[in-house]
Parts: structure tokens; C-alpha cells; sequence
């Protein structure tokens, strides 16, 4: 074991390293551990721990946390106490293979502390941060690591069976494999996003997963030619847009740093466009979900807000009515204003924001 004296010094050059903000800190951080292979993982471990824990305990930036007070009033010293800890470990069922009693029940086979959460009918809750990669469930394609929170947009989009479902910045594809578990891997599913590697990190996850009636297509941007022939024809989609990440600070501390209020602005200028592009695709009738991992109300009820007002033609929707059809526990109390709005503090869930929409017929 080395030295105290070594742990720090090891400690202070890799947060000096984080600090630069060049990189996310994760990857920031799994660099310089390829650089020092001489840390072993065990310390390789504590310092990870004490380098996130120290990014949770730096304040706010004053833009912010103005911002987040104004919001949240009272609560907010709940919150900030929130943001102090590390996220649970949320994990989403595959229903298309298997029930969510029936995987709890191997998991704790395996010597795992694991409970159903609170509002998905999919999701379990692991206690402490296991290895989960040589597990039967994870192999078989039983499990997908989702925090309970990305779990509940999909039942918002509420797809049929047989539908025409896009996921249009689908990302590695959480979000479509439990669309397409919810499908029973039936109808048509796309995943669209800009990013072919993290499209290409969808592949192996799908084929874990069984479901086979999905289609891939890295976009040039939000008004790609292709997306022309799927105009007007589309049932369900989902628009879980680029944004700040700021309801996830629990898992990312560092955003807080990395955020300023002018890539913010920026940020809802290009959620605008997407959301607007997207909303092509919706048949008359058709719904559509547009939703951030954001707390910020300027990527989230004033996108929503502006696209209502210039889009007369899609009318919005209670998002308490879909979570309430399936069953989700007190669904009410996960909503405000008509939209989905999830506090880490409040709902144990990331920070998540939605609203739907239906086309006229």
C-alpha cells in the first residue's frame, strides 16, 4: 500500500488534472490512471471515491445556484443535501425476456441487496455499486443498467404494439430497448442520432436483448434528407434532446462546473430545432415526448412553451394520465404544470423534465 503522503500526491495531480475542465471528469480521470500504472485498482478505486466526493462539496456556481433557489425556494437546502451523494444504482428489467420478481429473485441468488423501485414496474434498485458484467442477467440480456427516472419517459410514449416508433436522439439506445421491450418486439422501431460510435454502442446491447425489429441510422443533423420519406408517418416519437445534464450532478458533479449560462442558451436554441424537426415525423393523431435530463426551466417548460405556442396543431397532454395507466404509484406527485418533473432530492431519480403533445387528427 503506499504512503499517505503518495495518496496525496497522487490525489492532488489528478484533480489539478480534472480541474482543467477539458475533459469530463470521468475521462479525465481514466486517463491518468492509463498514465500511472503503478496505481493499483484498489487505490484506484478510493480515488475516484475522493475525487467525486470532493467535485459534490464544491458550491454552485453563483448563475446556477440563483437559478435553482428561485426554483425550488424552501427546498433547496434538500436538494443541495441530495447532491451530496453518490446516484443509486437503477437497473431496468427486460420484460420481452423475463418478469421483474424473477430477475430480483437471481440477483439476490447471487448475494445482491436488491429491491423493486418505488414508480417503474421495471426497474430494481441494487444496493452499493456490484459488478454486474459476469452476472447471468446481465449476459442473458435480462438487465440494462437505467436510472428509474430514463425508465419513466418511455411510458410516456405509451407505444402500441404495432407501432412506428422513433427514438430521435437515441444515443447507446437505452431508452429503445425499453421501447422495444414495451413493443414485445413488435412494429417498427428507429433509433436516430447524430453520433454514429454511440449508435454503434446500441449493437452489442440489442443483441443481449433479443429484440430484432429495430433500425439504426446515424443522422447528419436534425433536418437530415433521409427523414423526408418518414414524414407525417410516424406513431410515437421521442425527443430526449442534447442538453445541459444538470439533473444528473450526482452522477457528473463536474457539469455544474462546465456549464456556463451562455451554453445553456445555446443549448435550448438547438433543442428548439430539434423538437421542431422531429415533430415532422408525427402522423396526425400521432404523439410526441420531448424530455431533458436537465433542471433548468429554459431547456425545459420554456421549450416546451415556445413549441406549443408555434405549433397549434399538436395539443398537449397530462403527463400524469400514461404513468397512472401503468400503474405508476402516486404519479400525480412526479408531475407539474401537465409535465413530467423528477428531483433527484424529491423522486430518489435523476432530474428529469417532459412534456407531450398529440397531432390533431
Amino acid at each position: 500500500m503506499p504512503s499517505s503522503a503518495r495518496s496525496t500526491d497522487w490525489f492532488e495531480a489528478l484533480l489539478a488534472r480534472v480541474m482543467t475542465l477539458a475533459q469530463p471528469a470521468d475521462v479525465a480521470a481514466a486517463d491518468f490512471f492509463r498514465e500511472h500504472p503503478q496505481i493499483g485498482a484498489r487505490d484506484r478505486h478510493a480515488l475516484s471515491d475522493r475525487l467525486f466526493a470532493h467535485l459534490r462539496s464544491l458550491p454552485l456556481p453563483d448563475w446556477l445556484a440563483q437559478s435553482l433557489q428561485s426554483l425550488l425556494g424552501p427546498e433547496y437546502d434538500a436538494f443541495w443535501q441530495a447532491m451530496q451523494h453518490s446516484a443509486p444504482l437503477d437497473l431496468r428489467v427486460n420484460t420481452f425476456k423475463a418478469k421483474r420478481a424473477a430477475v430480483r429473485q437471481q440477483l439476490q441468488s447471487h448475494g445482491l441487496d436488491v429491491a423493486d423501485t418505488p414508480y417503474s414496474p421495471w426497474g430494481l434498485r441494487l444496493a452499493g455499486k456490484p459488478s454486474l458484467r459476469e452476472l447471468p442477467a446481465y449476459r442473458d440480456g435480462l438487465i440494462e443498467v437505467q436510472d428509474e427516472g430514463s425508465q419513466l419517459l418511455v411510458l410516456l410514449v405509451e407505444p402500441r404494439r404495432h407501432d412506428l416508433v422513433v427514438d430521435f436522439c437515441a444515443g447507446a439506445g437505452g431508452k429503445t430497448l425499453a421501447l422495444g421491450a414495451w413493443m414485445r418486439n413488435q412494429g417498427r422501431l428507429y433509433a436516430f442520432d447524430t453520433s454514429a460510435h454511440r449508435l454503434d454502442a446500441l449493437k452489442p446491447r440489442l443483441a443481449r436483448s433479443g429484440l430484432t425489429e429495430v433500425q439504426t441510422m446515424a443522422l447528419a443533423h436534425e433536418r437530415d434528407e433521409r427523414l423526408q420519406r418518414l414524414a407525417g408517418k410516424i406513431d410515437r416519437v421521442l425527443v430526449d434532446a442534447p442538453c445541459s445534464g444538470l439533473g444528473t450532478l450526482r452522477r457528473s458533479p463536474d457539469l455544474k462546473l462546465r456549464q456556463t449560462p451562455q451554453g445553456v442558451e445555446a443549448l435550448a436554441a438547438a433543442q428548439t430545432r430539434i423538437l421542431t424537426e422531429a415533430a415532422r415525423l408525427v402522423k396526425p393523431g400521432g404523439r410526441l415526448v420531448y424530455a431533458t435530463c436537465s433542471l433548468l426551466p429554459q431547456e425545459n417548460e420554456q421549450v416546451a412553451d415556445a413549441f406549443g405556442q408555434a405549433h397549434r396543431d399538436f395539443v398537449p397532454l397530462d403527463a400524469a394520465q400514461p404513468l397512472q395507466r401503468a400503474g405508476v404509484a402516486d404519479a400525480a406527485t412526479l408531475c407539474h404544470t401537465g409535465h413530467l418533473r423528477l428531483w433527484p432530492h424529491r423522486h430518489q431519480t435523476d432530474g428529469f423534465f417532459a412534456a407531450i403533445w398529440q397531432r390533431r387528427p
